[in-house]
């Protein structure tokens, strides 16, 4: 498990914003209309990701209530989609019953990115969190962003694999 520093490029994307637990009913109604919107624009995308944070921050992230955190999920598409695809999407799935409205076409970029690829169950992520904190703070970097997992196996994996990726900026000097 070793981190790595990388440089992201801007990255287009299906996406849902929420809060909530992982694999709650919200969670996954939101990958359901991602997939099905994806799927109406003619595919393919992906891997799922997701984009984690917290807005009370009088506790540790990995200590607030799952039920209190929030999220983007996204689907990261091969190119910028002609304008109005999305929306034309949603229409064609509309009667899926899937919560296709929530689905949006976004861009974002990331920057400087500390990365490392964790292996095994989500619950066992805080150790690989912790070797990323270190090594952030060996080489002067703090968070500057949501901290992001792109999901390497089926969310639903019995032995998942997830790259985790923090965005960085330089700690200030004193």
């Amino acid at each position: 498990m070793t981190p790595r520093l990388i440089h992201c490029a801007p990255v287009t994307c299906l996406n849902v914003t929420g809060m909530g637990e992982p694999g709650g009913a919200e969670h996954v109604s939101a990958i359901g209309a991602l997939y099905a919107v994806a799927s109406a624009m003619g595919g393919p995308a992906g891997p799922l990701e997701g984009r984690w944070w917290v807005e009370d921050t009088s506790l540790p992230p990995l200590e607030t209530p799952r039920d209190r955190w929030r999220w983007h999920l996204l689907l990261p598409l091969p190119e910028t989609p002609e304008p109005g695809a999305a929306e034309v999407a949603r229409e064609r799935t509309r009667a899926s019953g899937a919560a296709v409205d929530r689905v949006v076409v976004v861009t974002f970029t990331e920057g400087e990115c500390v990365e490392l690829l964790h292996e095994g169950p989500y619950s066992e992520e805080k150790r690989s969190l912790e070797v990323m904190e270190a090594f952030m703070a060996e080489h002067g970097l703090e968070p500057s962003g949501p901290h992001h997992e792109i999901y390497l196996t089926d969310f639903t994996a019995p032995a998942p694999r997830t790259l985790l990726r923090q965005p960085v900026a330089r700690r200030p000097s004193a």
